[in-house]
């Protein structure tokens, strides 16, 4: 069973405890912001597709960026290039605060800087993550990539249930000043970091970036394991993570809320999802972790269906909270998966692709309901989106006994 070995031997180590505690801050600043974002461009336009708009700008620059910025985090500093794309995104936080203030916001201007703030985060998240396996002795990288995911769902708990109070009571430009000073505290601590030069700096291979950009892409859809899972986690990222990219359509239209019921149900999903991701670190080992990530993939679409389908808060309630829970257990389980079984030289553009399809199927998906949701509403899309995941689900779980293997053995080279 469980053992809280594998989250204790982690943050006895000094640099888990730095970077994990930068994480918690500057993701709870992001949450704070997103409830808040989300929630002025459902103000300004009362339009689906302009909600759908808006995540979709701050997920797509992963589509094309994230192949490169995996390229350049195998190749260059890491610690700076977080702390550089970092304060990009609290750069654009500023900006969205001064456009409120002088009254001369305009939707437009928000997916703008959405798509600034996308891509400053799709350049964060591979140098992010390579910079995990130098943090603590090798026996403890799976709860370090589960507390790596952990420490985002804190902050998916914690964010929302900041944004919601403070946009109730003083507005939307609080919650986005949380989110500047959350980046600029996790980049001063980045600096605070004792790492491995092997860890810290990336490999310069003999091609363009480019190149090792492709040559990413082919390892990838030549592993045996690799590949699959991350084709099953587009899926369950575009039919089913997109609802929860675009909550405040749902909040008005299924349960008639307002803002309080967008927090508790954005509160509800992170805590969920704290508690999963919990289980998942405290787990510490990597064997029977394919499964675990494919079966939630399951849960998540039967929960995601019972969401849309019902229009009693309560029912909506639980419903969320076991798509937070399925979300944070497939996705932990996804990426310490890949970081373990993948090679070295190539973990960093591994990573990229993983923050790709994490980041950008959702936004696809987002940008799809959003639009049908004008002429079908909001349920049929969705529902229509579960049953193509359930198909994508059924062939990947008959395929289990040839994947789980090549994923949960260490550094499985691709043929």
């Amino acid at each position: 069973m469980a053992s809280f070995a594998a989250v204790g031997g982690v943050l006895a180590q000094r640099n888990a405890r730095i970077f994990y505690s930068g994480s918690v801050v500057c993701w709870t600043g992001s949450w704070v912001q997103r409830i808040a974002t989300d929630w002025m461009a459902w103000e300004l336009t009362h339009s689906t597709l302009w909600v759908g708009v808006i995540a979709f700008c701050n997920l797509v620059p992963s589509v094309v960026i994230s192949p490169i910025a995996g390229a350049v985090a195998d190749r260059m500093d890491r610690v700076k290039l977080t702390m550089a794309s970092q304060y990009v995104a609290m750069a654009q936080s500023v900006i969205l605060i001064a456009l409120i203030l002088t009254g001369t916001i305009r939707i437009e201007f928000m997916a703008l800087l959405s798509f600034c703030n996308g891509a400053a985060e799709t350049f964060a998240q591979p140098a992010r993550q390579c910079l995990i396996p130098g943090l603590v002795p090798r026996q403890y990288l799976p709860g370090a990539v589960a507390l790596n995911s952990l420490t985002y769902n804190v902050a998916r708990f914690l964010g929302p249930a900041i944004s919601g109070p403070m946009i109730a009571a003083w507005g939307v430009v609080p919650s986005i000043a949380v989110n500047a000073a959350g980046f600029f505290y996790a980049s001063v601590t980045m600096t605070m970091l004792r790492l491995d030069p092997a860890v810290r700096m990336g490999t310069r291979g003999g091609g363009s970036v480019l190149h090792d950009a492709l040559e990413g892409l082919r390892y990838v859809t030549r592993h045996p394991g690799i590949g699959p899972l991350l084709l099953f986690a587009a899926t369950v990222g575009m039919t089913l993570r997109a609802v929860g990219e675009m909550l405040p359509p749902y909040v008005s239209l299924l349960f008639g809320r307002g803002a309080e019921g967008l927090a508790t149900l954005a509160s509800t999903m992170g805590c969920a999802a704290m508690a999963g991701g919990f289980l998942v670190a405290i787990r510490g080992r990597i064997n029977g972790l394919a499964r675990i990530a494919v079966g939630c993939g399951m849960l998540l679409a039967l929960a995601t269906a019972g969401f849309v389908a019902t229009r009693w808060f309560p029912l909506g309630v639980a419903c969320i909270a076991a798509m937070g829970a399925a979300t944070t257990m497939h996705g932990i389980s996804c990426q310490t998966l890949m970081q373990s079984s993948a090679s070295p030289a190539m973990v960093g553009r591994v990573l990229s692709l993983w923050g790709m399809i994490t980041r950008a199927a959702p936004a696809m998906g987002a940008l799809i309901y959003g639009a049908a949701a004008e002429v079908l509403g909001l349920q049929i899309p969705v529902l229509i989106g579960v049953v193509i995941c359930l198909a994508m689900w059924a062939r990947t779980w008959a395929r289990l006994g040839q994947l789980a293997p090549a994923l949960e053995g260490v550094e499985v080279a691709a043929e």
